[in-house]
């Protein structure tokens, strides 16, 4: 998804990786949450250039199929600074996806003392 700030000229991307492989209603959830913490981040940095939300599912072994396990891993990209989050996985997938956004916005705040 592409959004285009005309005031300023500036150009951002949220990318998402792997999230089509996920049913609709998972899809609306990874997308909503993911534009509200873009927010977040957005006001946190100042020059936010890239935003990559990379989502993973395991779970179903040769048609049988056990719980579904959620894997995001996010990376936040600015001029001269990267952020990586890649430690969260969960079976409930809004529980995943708060866990990947607290931890980059905790390595921001950390990295810029506030």
């Amino acid at each position: 998804m592409n959004k285009d700030i005309p005031k300023f000229g500036s150009h951002e991307v949220i990318q998402y990786v792997g999230v089509s492989a996920l049913e609709p209603a998972e899809q609306d959830v990874i997308q909503s949450l993911t534009q509200e913490y873009y927010e977040k981040i957005k006001r946190d940095m100042h020059n936010l250039t890239d935003l990559v939300v990379h989502a993973q599912t395991s779970g179903t072994v040769e048609g049988k199929t056990k719980r579904k396990r959620y894997s995001l891993h996010i990376r936040v990209v600015a001029p001269g600074r990267h952020f990586e989050s890649s430690k969260s996985d969960d079976y409930e997938l809004p529980r995943a996806v708060h866990k990947s956004f607290e931890e980059i916005s905790a390595q921001i705040a950390h990295a810029f003392k506030k």
